[in-house]
């Protein structure tokens, strides 16, 4: 078989144990679904090398491929990239602190720098919204620290893998893997400038370092003058893929907006028609909140401590999914077929 050859993409039983679609919307090279041979093989060589040095977890199809993607399937610089991740998520005890997490300076932090995840796109993702304009640290800083503010930004990637983005693939029938972002400057002037970039820059680089692959529009509003002149050299020295994902627009924004968020989506201070009961900010809306499209988050409580009577043993829900996977395999060979692949 040729390298370049698409394959569809295999699943390894031992990690991909995936209960939404695994496959993208479009056949874009390096994307689940549409692996030529030569990807496939670069996913297995890329797991077998961190096998080797001692990791086990994360090592599923679709991570290591965003991985993978993140480093042009490079696969010794996509090693690099998920071993220093690892090291991030052990020094901040990522994994032990994610389901105890608790954050309850939220509101009052949000009067100065509201960041919140409502409701979808057109295309299916998860919206997630900042707002810049009332930043102010030093009043921050007496409510929380940047620790906390940046726990509780990974805290947030860590839910929109699971439970945000399997939701919205159950809902959407396909692999939802990105998030669309609108970031409003309105308000951000050269007196704020100083303060906005501290804290933007330890979260992009936290972002572009342990989350890669998660972009799949921004939305820059209420872009200040001169902003447009600043990104025009800005955007020469970025991946042309990046690029093209990302959209500064002005006071005029929501015609523009409006062509990729829905207006009932669309919280009404943007120009769209959405009014949650106690405000868009906190209410956390979107398929992940309905019950037709959630389940509990794989990390959660609720999951870990879900066990199944079987008949005086006791399994886990982990346990239960693969014992059900077996009994239709074994249907599926009595009718003389083979089990479908989980999509």
């Amino acid at each position: 078989m040729a390298a370049n050859q698409q394959v569809g993409m295999e699943l390894d039983p031992k990690y991909d144990d995936y209960d939404f679609p695994t496959v993208a919307p479009e056949a874009r090279s390096g994307h689940p679904g549409h692996l030529t041979a030569q990807q496939q093989a670069q996913v297995h060589q890329l797991r077998l090398m961190l096998e080797n040095e001692g990791y086990t977890k994360r090592l599923d199809t679709i991570t290591l491929l965003r991985f993978l993607r993140a480093r042009k399937f490079d696969v010794e610089l996509a090693k690099k990239m998920f071993v220093e991740c690892e090291k991030w998520r052990n020094e901040v005890k990522l994994d032990e602190t994610l389901p105890n997490w608790d954050y309850p300076e939220k509101e009052e932090m949000f009067k100065y720098y509201p960041q919140y995840y409502h409701k979808t796109d057109k295309d299916g993702r998860p919206v997630y919204i900042e707002q810049l304009g009332s930043i102010d640290l030093n009043a921050m800083y007496k409510i929380t620290t940047q620790e906390r503010m940046l726990m509780n930004l990974a805290v947030e990637y860590e839910r929109v893998a699971d439970p945000r983005l399997p939701a919205c693939s159950r809902k959407a029938g396909f692999l939802l893997e990105t998030c669309c972002t609108i970031m409003d400057l309105k308000g951000v002037g050269i007196s704020k400038a100083g303060q906005v970039y501290s804290y933007v820059s330890a979260a992009s680089n936290l972002s572009q370092n342990y989350y890669p692959e998660r972009l799949g529009r921004l939305y820059i509003i209420n872009a200040p003058w001169g902003f447009s002149g600043v990104w025009s050299m800005i955007k020469g020295w970025l991946d042309p893929v990046t690029v093209q994902k990302i959209h500064i627009l002005g006071s005029g924004y929501q015609k523009e907006l409006l062509n990729q968020v829905p207006a009932e989506n669309l919280p009404k201070e943007f120009g769209g028609k959405c009014e949650c009961p106690g405000g868009c900010k906190m209410s956390d809306a979107g398929p992940w909140k309905d019950p037709q499209w959630a389940k509990p988050a794989k990390w959660s409580k609720e999951a870990q401590t879900t066990i199944h009577n079987q008949g005086g043993s006791i399994q886990t829900e982990q346990d239960a999914r693969a014992a059900v996977t077996a009994e239709a395999e074994v249907a599926a060979a009595g009718a003389g077929l083979s089990a479908p692949a989980s999509q």
